[in-house]
Protein backbone atom coordinates (compact mmCIF):
# COMPACT_ATOMS: atom_id res chain seq x y z
CA UNK A 1 0.00 0.00 0.00
CA UNK A 2 0.95 3.68 -1.29
CA UNK A 3 2.41 5.99 2.15
CA UNK A 4 -0.35 8.52 0.34
CA UNK A 5 -4.05 8.00 1.24
CA UNK A 6 -6.21 10.26 -0.92
CA UNK A 7 -9.34 10.84 1.05
CA UNK A 8 -12.45 12.61 0.00
CA UNK A 9 -15.48 14.14 2.62
CA UNK A 10 -18.45 15.22 0.72
CA UNK A 11 -19.89 18.85 2.26
CA UNK A 12 -23.94 18.81 1.16
CA UNK A 13 -26.91 21.06 1.70
CA UNK A 14 -30.39 20.14 2.28
CA UNK A 15 -31.86 19.29 -1.52
CA UNK A 16 -35.66 19.24 -0.38
CA UNK A 17 -36.49 15.44 -0.87
CA UNK A 18 -34.41 11.88 -0.16
CA UNK A 19 -33.82 11.25 -3.99
CA UNK A 20 -32.16 14.52 -4.99
CA UNK A 21 -29.64 14.16 -1.99
CA UNK A 22 -28.60 10.58 -2.89
CA UNK A 23 -28.54 11.79 -6.74
CA UNK A 24 -26.51 15.07 -5.43
CA UNK A 25 -23.82 12.49 -3.16
CA UNK A 26 -23.45 9.94 -6.13
CA UNK A 27 -22.70 12.65 -8.17
CA UNK A 28 -20.04 14.26 -5.59
CA UNK A 29 -18.46 10.59 -5.20
CA UNK A 30 -17.70 10.88 -8.87
CA UNK A 31 -16.05 14.25 -8.89
CA UNK A 32 -14.18 13.31 -5.74
CA UNK A 33 -13.16 9.67 -7.63
CA UNK A 34 -12.15 11.71 -10.67
CA UNK A 35 -9.84 13.75 -8.27
CA UNK A 36 -8.08 10.64 -7.59
CA UNK A 37 -10.32 9.92 -4.09
CA UNK A 38 -9.53 6.45 -2.91
CA UNK A 39 -11.84 6.92 0.32
CA UNK A 40 -14.69 8.86 0.43
CA UNK A 41 -16.81 9.76 3.32
CA UNK A 42 -20.70 11.68 3.61
CA UNK A 43 -22.14 14.13 6.31
CA UNK A 44 -24.39 12.33 8.91
CA UNK A 45 -28.06 10.97 7.84
CA UNK A 46 -26.78 12.51 4.25
CA UNK A 47 -29.95 11.66 2.61
CA UNK A 48 -32.19 13.58 4.62
CA UNK A 49 -32.74 16.63 6.57
CA UNK A 50 -31.29 16.96 9.92
CA UNK A 51 -35.04 16.03 11.81
CA UNK A 52 -33.79 15.99 14.95
CA UNK A 53 -34.29 19.63 15.28
CA UNK A 54 -37.67 18.59 16.27
CA UNK A 55 -39.87 15.26 17.49
CA UNK A 56 -42.13 13.94 14.58
CA UNK A 57 -42.29 10.26 14.41
CA UNK A 58 -43.11 10.79 10.37
CA UNK A 59 -39.29 10.50 10.03
CA UNK A 60 -38.89 7.12 11.16
CA UNK A 61 -40.21 6.83 7.40
CA UNK A 62 -35.93 7.35 6.63
CA UNK A 63 -34.98 4.09 7.54
CA UNK A 64 -33.55 1.77 5.94
CA UNK A 65 -32.23 -1.88 6.35
CA UNK A 66 -28.26 -2.20 6.44
CA UNK A 67 -26.88 -3.35 4.23
CA UNK A 68 -30.19 -4.99 2.43
CA UNK A 69 -31.41 -1.61 1.98
CA UNK A 70 -31.72 0.39 -1.43
CA UNK A 71 -29.06 2.94 -0.49
CA UNK A 72 -26.28 0.79 0.56
CA UNK A 73 -27.14 -1.40 -2.49
CA UNK A 74 -26.96 1.44 -4.55
CA UNK A 75 -23.72 2.19 -2.73
CA UNK A 76 -22.05 -0.87 -3.19
CA UNK A 77 -22.37 0.08 -6.93
CA UNK A 78 -21.27 3.46 -6.91
CA UNK A 79 -17.71 2.24 -4.81
CA UNK A 80 -17.43 -0.83 -7.19
CA UNK A 81 -17.53 1.86 -9.95
CA UNK A 82 -15.71 4.24 -8.94
CA UNK A 83 -12.66 1.99 -6.90
CA UNK A 84 -13.52 4.09 -3.81
CA UNK A 85 -13.73 3.13 -0.42
CA UNK A 86 -17.21 4.37 0.83
CA UNK A 87 -18.22 5.61 3.72
CA UNK A 88 -22.06 6.31 3.94
CA UNK A 89 -24.30 7.77 6.95
CA UNK A 90 -27.45 6.50 6.88
CA UNK A 91 -31.08 5.78 9.33
CA UNK A 92 -30.84 2.28 9.83
CA UNK A 93 -33.94 0.00 10.57
CA UNK A 94 -32.93 -3.33 12.63
CA UNK A 95 -36.63 -4.34 13.01
CA UNK A 96 -39.75 -2.43 13.04
CA UNK A 97 -39.28 0.40 15.85
CA UNK A 98 -35.97 -0.04 16.84
CA UNK A 99 -33.71 2.42 14.76
CA UNK A 100 -29.84 3.81 14.87
CA UNK A 101 -27.96 6.16 13.43
CA UNK A 102 -25.59 4.33 11.14
CA UNK A 103 -22.65 4.28 9.09
CA UNK A 104 -22.25 1.63 6.42
CA UNK A 105 -18.50 1.18 5.15
CA UNK A 106 -17.84 -0.26 1.69
CA UNK A 107 -14.70 -1.69 0.40
CA UNK A 108 -13.42 -0.03 -3.36
CA UNK A 109 -15.00 -3.28 -4.58
CA UNK A 110 -17.89 -2.91 -3.38
CA UNK A 111 -18.26 -5.34 -0.97
CA UNK A 112 -20.34 -4.53 2.05
CA UNK A 113 -17.86 -4.38 4.98
CA UNK A 114 -19.83 -3.61 8.07
CA UNK A 115 -21.12 -0.79 10.14
CA UNK A 116 -20.70 1.46 13.04
CA UNK A 117 -23.72 2.55 15.20
CA UNK A 118 -23.48 5.98 16.96
CA UNK A 119 -22.83 5.08 20.44
CA UNK A 120 -23.43 8.23 22.24
CA UNK A 121 -27.07 9.81 21.84
CA UNK A 122 -28.08 13.60 22.74
CA UNK A 123 -30.89 14.91 23.86
CA UNK A 124 -30.74 18.45 23.80
CA UNK A 125 -32.86 21.39 22.05
CA UNK A 126 -32.65 21.06 18.31
CA UNK A 127 -30.86 17.87 18.92
CA UNK A 128 -33.64 15.18 19.71
CA UNK A 129 -31.83 12.14 19.24
CA UNK A 130 -33.26 9.79 21.69
CA UNK A 131 -36.28 10.72 20.03
CA UNK A 132 -35.45 8.24 16.83
CA UNK A 133 -32.53 6.36 18.06
CA UNK A 134 -31.13 3.72 20.38
CA UNK A 135 -27.37 3.76 21.50
CA UNK A 136 -25.28 1.53 19.31
CA UNK A 137 -24.57 -1.61 20.55
CA UNK A 138 -21.71 -2.90 18.28
CA UNK A 139 -18.79 -1.14 20.05
CA UNK A 140 -16.14 0.64 18.24
CA UNK A 141 -15.39 -1.08 15.08
CA UNK A 142 -11.96 -1.11 12.87
CA UNK A 143 -12.45 -2.06 8.83
CA UNK A 144 -9.76 -3.27 6.91
CA UNK A 145 -10.39 -1.49 3.55
CA UNK A 146 -8.50 -1.12 -0.04
CA UNK A 147 -7.01 2.09 1.83
CA UNK A 148 -5.83 0.63 5.21
CA UNK A 149 -8.05 0.21 8.78
CA UNK A 150 -10.54 2.44 8.88
CA UNK A 151 -12.34 3.70 12.27
CA UNK A 152 -15.98 5.96 12.05
CA UNK A 153 -17.07 8.13 15.15
CA UNK A 154 -20.40 10.07 14.34
CA UNK A 155 -21.15 13.50 15.51
CA UNK A 156 -21.64 13.56 19.37
CA UNK A 157 -18.98 11.03 19.89
CA UNK A 158 -16.22 12.63 18.97
CA UNK A 159 -17.20 15.02 22.87
CA UNK A 160 -15.84 11.72 24.41
CA UNK A 161 -12.43 10.38 24.68
CA UNK A 162 -12.92 6.71 24.99
CA UNK A 163 -14.46 5.79 21.47
CA UNK A 164 -11.34 7.48 20.11
CA UNK A 165 -8.75 5.82 22.11
CA UNK A 166 -10.73 2.20 21.19
CA UNK A 167 -10.30 3.17 17.45
CA UNK A 168 -6.91 3.39 17.87
CA UNK A 169 -6.06 0.86 19.56
CA UNK A 170 -7.95 -1.23 17.04
CA UNK A 171 -5.12 0.05 14.63
CA UNK A 172 -7.86 2.28 13.13
CA UNK A 173 -4.67 4.96 10.70
CA UNK A 174 -8.26 7.33 9.28
CA UNK A 175 -11.02 7.90 11.64
CA UNK A 176 -14.11 9.74 10.03
CA UNK A 177 -16.09 11.54 12.14
CA UNK A 178 -19.63 12.26 9.84
CA UNK A 179 -21.56 15.07 11.41
CA UNK A 180 -24.69 17.69 11.91
CA UNK A 181 -23.56 20.08 13.76
CA UNK A 182 -24.53 23.63 14.26
CA UNK A 183 -23.25 26.99 14.63
CA UNK A 184 -24.69 28.49 17.47
CA UNK A 185 -24.05 25.54 19.67
CA UNK A 186 -20.74 24.08 18.63
CA UNK A 187 -18.61 25.94 16.47
CA UNK A 188 -16.03 27.15 19.40
CA UNK A 189 -15.34 23.18 19.54
CA UNK A 190 -15.36 22.37 15.94
CA UNK A 191 -11.59 22.78 15.11
CA UNK A 192 -10.76 22.10 18.53
CA UNK A 193 -11.89 18.77 19.30
CA UNK A 194 -10.90 17.00 16.27
CA UNK A 195 -7.42 17.52 15.81
CA UNK A 196 -7.18 17.18 19.95
CA UNK A 197 -8.56 13.56 18.80
CA UNK A 198 -5.79 13.32 16.06
CA UNK A 199 -2.96 14.37 18.42
CA UNK A 200 -3.85 12.33 21.05
CA UNK A 201 -4.30 8.67 19.27
CA UNK A 202 -1.86 9.35 16.48
CA UNK A 203 -4.09 8.99 13.13
CA UNK A 204 -5.53 11.44 10.81
CA UNK A 205 -9.05 12.55 11.31
CA UNK A 206 -11.72 13.52 8.85
CA UNK A 207 -14.66 15.35 10.00
CA UNK A 208 -17.61 16.67 8.30
CA UNK A 209 -20.65 19.02 8.76
CA UNK A 210 -23.53 20.07 6.51
CA UNK A 211 -23.94 23.59 5.34
CA UNK A 212 -27.18 25.58 5.58
CA UNK A 213 -30.44 26.34 7.54
CA UNK A 214 -33.23 24.08 7.00
CA UNK A 215 -36.98 24.18 6.61
CA UNK A 216 -37.20 22.04 9.83
CA UNK A 217 -35.73 24.29 12.90
CA UNK A 218 -33.09 27.22 12.71
CA UNK A 219 -29.50 25.25 13.11
CA UNK A 220 -27.31 26.41 10.95
CA UNK A 221 -24.95 24.35 10.29
CA UNK A 222 -21.47 25.39 9.47
CA UNK A 223 -19.40 23.21 7.01
CA UNK A 224 -15.92 23.45 7.70
CA UNK A 225 -15.39 19.73 6.71
CA UNK A 226 -11.43 19.31 7.18
CA UNK A 227 -8.73 16.46 7.96
CA UNK A 228 -6.38 16.53 10.43
CA UNK A 229 -2.89 15.10 10.64
CA UNK A 230 -1.53 13.79 13.70
CA UNK A 231 0.23 16.61 14.55
CA UNK A 232 -3.04 18.43 15.26
CA UNK A 233 -2.16 20.15 12.00
CA UNK A 234 -5.48 20.80 9.18
CA UNK A 235 -4.74 18.81 5.79
CA UNK A 236 -4.91 22.47 3.37
CA UNK A 237 -7.55 24.51 4.04
CA UNK A 238 -11.18 23.44 5.58
CA UNK A 239 -14.10 23.56 3.50
CA UNK A 240 -16.56 26.62 3.24
CA UNK A 241 -18.79 27.30 6.07
CA UNK A 242 -22.04 28.07 4.05
CA UNK A 243 -21.31 26.25 0.66
CA UNK A 244 -21.43 22.55 -0.97
CA UNK A 245 -18.26 21.24 -1.31
CA UNK A 246 -16.32 18.34 -2.10
CA UNK A 247 -13.12 18.24 0.16
CA UNK A 248 -9.77 15.95 -0.84
CA UNK A 249 -6.62 15.55 0.40
CA UNK A 250 -3.66 13.76 0.59
CA UNK A 251 -2.91 11.52 4.00
CA UNK A 252 0.42 10.81 3.91
CA UNK A 253 0.72 7.17 6.27
CA UNK A 254 4.51 7.57 6.88
CA UNK A 255 4.12 10.43 9.20
CA UNK A 256 1.76 8.19 12.01
CA UNK A 257 5.49 5.74 12.25
CA UNK A 258 7.10 9.42 12.53
CA UNK A 259 4.30 10.85 15.50
CA UNK A 260 4.33 7.13 17.03
CA UNK A 261 8.01 7.04 17.23
CA UNK A 262 7.79 10.51 18.56
CA UNK A 263 4.94 10.99 21.00
CA UNK A 264 4.84 7.20 21.98
CA UNK A 265 1.62 7.29 24.17
CA UNK A 266 0.34 4.22 23.04
CA UNK A 267 4.01 2.61 25.11
CA UNK A 268 3.29 5.22 27.62
CA UNK A 269 -0.24 4.35 28.48
CA UNK A 270 -1.41 3.00 31.61
CA UNK A 271 -4.65 0.66 31.38
CA UNK A 272 -3.46 -1.07 34.63
CA UNK A 273 -4.80 2.61 35.98
CA UNK A 274 -7.58 3.17 34.51
CA UNK A 275 -10.29 0.71 35.89
CA UNK A 276 -12.17 3.27 37.96
CA UNK A 277 -13.55 5.07 34.45
CA UNK A 278 -15.38 2.18 33.67
CA UNK A 279 -16.32 1.60 37.79
CA UNK A 280 -18.36 5.23 38.09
Amino acid sequence: MSDLVRAGLIQQRWTGDKDSMIANAVDAIGKAASQGAQVVCLQELFYGPYFCQIQDADYYSYTEGIPDGPTTKLMQEVAERHGVVLVVPMYEQEQPGVYYNTAAVIDADGKYLGKHRKNHIPQVKGFWEKFYFRPGNMGYPVFDTAVGRIGVYICYERHFPEGWRALGLAGAKIVFNPSATSRGLSEYLWRLEQPAAAVANEYYVGTINRVGVEPLGENDFYGQSYFADPRGQLVGEAASDTEEEIVVRDLDMGRLAEVRDLWAFYRDRRPDSYGPLTEA
